[in-house]
Parts: structure tokens; sequence; C-alpha cells
């Protein structure tokens, strides 16, 4: 569970009832709001967002109860969270977004994902990049790889897209013996026969992959794949139970589509856990501006999306948004039914008076 506070609180609000906020309310994400929802000030609000500095060793040990810590797999991805009108926010600064497909305004958050052997899947480790850091998105997934290996997380493949398949993380990966599947740019460099080298956009891919020798690292298998007209190519690295090349060689050759799909499936698990910290935890809606009040609504959000995950786990909701659609039925339901008998009054009324 999330560790207890490091001193005595001087505000009423607390973690649980921030994150049941970021919940339930529809709109408007802020600390007046939830203040006169709980009968609070809102300074309140803004002194828990500013007193802790939520770390994301907190986030694993939270959500480590809930999952099987050997044989998953293990996702890192990146989003930006959108913040086009803001100007003096910490931590704000411009991010390619895959959303937009353009340069935008906002905070880039970086997340590994895991899914575990049964089907159960959390974030388990986080950054929010930080120029001041002086670090690419490549040194942040590196730190956070070892941190989750180091904390006890024991899994069998990390799958990540392009912008994380630089031989460096690919090679740290292979030393940590564990498989990967990586998304690759279509114009990297790969050998079928030894001595020549051709863009893997060149070749002629078989539906059940293509062992290739990728440039600088070693064996791997190619697929290739297709959706909405966009060509994508990603390679397979499996864990090496010897040195022996043509061993890892045999093990890639039986390594068909249907296996190649699961493991995508498991990674595509990051991006729908993208969408949801955006379109249920408000996670991009906050009104805060400093960089510890941000890391702690940032944190908050992702809390949200455990506790929704663990009540899909357990039955209580099918799938993250039923919860807040389900919230208002009542409300929405007795609204309607008594509105529309005075419009239909209404109309009546004033369909009457035209007639005359």
């Amino acid at each position: 569970m999330i560790r207890t506070i490091t001193r005595p609180s001087t505000s009423r609000c607390t973690l649980p009832m921030y994150i049941g906020f970021l919940l339930s309310e529809p709109n408007s994400v802020s600390c007046c709001r939830l203040g006169s929802l709980l009968n609070m000030s809102h300074d309140s609000v803004n002194r828990f967002l500013n007193r802790e500095s939520y770390s994301p060793h907190d986030l694993f040990n939270e959500v480590k109860p809930g999952i099987n810590l050997q044989g998953g797999t293990l996702s890192v991805d990146d989003s930006v969270l959108d913040k086009p009108y803001a100007h003096y926010i910490a931590l704000l600064g411009h991010y390619w977004s895959g959303k937009h497909h353009a340069v935008v305004k906002g905070i880039n958050l970086i997340t590994l994902y895991y899914t575990d052997p049964h089907g159960q899947h959390q974030p388990v480790n986080f950054r929010v990049y930080d120029k001041a850091d002086n670090k690419t998105k490549n040194d942040y997934f590196l730190d956070m790889l070892a941190e989750v290996l180091s904390w006890g997380l024991e899994p069998a493949f990390v799958t990540g897209d392009n912008w994380y398949s630089c031989v460096k993380n690919l090679k740290t990966i292979k030393n940590h013996q564990l498989g990967f599947l990586f998304a690759l740019e279509a114009n990297r460099l790969v050998s079928v026969e030894k001595g020549s080298w051709v863009q893997v956009q060149t070749l002629d891919i078989p539906k059940d992959g293509l062992v290739v020798w990728l440039r600088d690292f070693g064996q791997v298998k190619l697929f290739r794949t297709s959706l909405k007209n966009q060509v994508r190519h990603y390679i397979i690295h499996l864990p090496e139970e010897n040195d022996s090349t043509d061993n890892n060689g045999l093990q890639l050759d039986a390594f068909k589509q249907n296996k190649f799909e699961l493991l995508h499936d498991c990674h595509w698990q990051i991006e729908q856990y993208h969408r949801a910290i955006k379109q249920v935890c408000h996670i991009e809606r906050f009104q805060v501006r400093g960089k510890v009040a941000v890391k702690n609504h940032i944190f908050a959000a992702i809390c949200g999306y455990v506790k929704l995950q663990r009540m899909r786990a357990t039955d209580v909701i099918k799938n993250c948004y039923q919860l807040q659609r389900n919230l208002f039925n009542e409300v929405v339901s007795a609204f309607i039914t008594t509105l529309v008998p005075s419009i239909s009054k209404n109309s009546i009324s004033a369909s009457a008076d035209n007639m005359r």
C-alpha cells in the first residue's frame, strides 16, 4: 500500500479524497471545486498537492499485491498531456504527439506498463520529463527498467515502439537475459545474407516473419504489420538459454505469427492505458503550477487508474469507463422525467397560442 505521509498533516484533504474526486468529477478539476464539494478550504487541497512527493516506488508498492511479478510483459511508451493554453506551469515543454501528429505544448509522461501471465495489467513505473535532469527519454527508460528489476519484477519480455529501439536499449535488455519486441524504423539496416545490408522496408517478409541480422546487435526475427494503410516493422529477440547462435536461430524460427500477435496485444495495453488516464482520470485537467503539485496530481491520476483496474479485476466494473458513465444515471434520469412533462406542456401551450 501507499506509504503514510512523512510529517503531520496541515491539510484536511487526503490522497484517497483526491483520487475519488478525479474519478467522479465530470468536468471541473480544481482545488476550488473539490473544496466546495467537501466543505473545506481550497487551500487545504492546494496544501495536500504541495505537501508530499510521491515516488514511482510508491506506485509499484501499490500495484504489487495484485499482479504476478514473474513471466509477464513489460511495455514502455510515453504520452503528451496536452496543455495548449498553459504558460506558467512547471515541466511544460514542446513534444511530438502521436495523437496530433505534430509538436504540441504539454507535459511528457513516460510509463512502464506490466501485463502479467494471467492478463492482469498495471503501470509499474513512470517519469515526468524534466529538462533540468538533462536526460533523454531513452535514459529515463533505462533508469526505470533497472529500478523495476531491482524491486523484484521479473518480466519475460520488454516491448516498445521505434523511439526506444536504439541499439543501446536492445543490448541492455539482452544483457538482462530478457526477450523483447520493438518496432523499427523502415530504414533500419539488416542482413539476410552475410556482408549485405538492406533496409527493412525493401525486404519481402513472410507472414510468419523472417530471421535476420540487425546491424550492431545480432540475430532477430522481423515481422511486418499493416493497419489503416500504415506499414510497421517489429523485431523479436528471445532470451538466450546459452551462447549458441544456431540454437537461438532455431527458437526464432519456431516463433510464429500467432505468438507475435499475442505479444503485440500485450504491448497494446499501454495505448489503452494512455487513453483511459486522459478520458477517465483527468490526468491532463489540473490547475496547479508548481513542480511538486503537478507531479502529485499526475501520481494521483495514475493511482485512480490502478483503482479502476482492481475493480475490473474483481468484476465490480467491466471496464475503466463504466464507473464514471453510470455515476450520474439516476440524476440524469430524474432530471429528464421531471423536465419532459414541463417541456411538453409548454410546447402544447405555445402551439395553441400560435393557432389562435
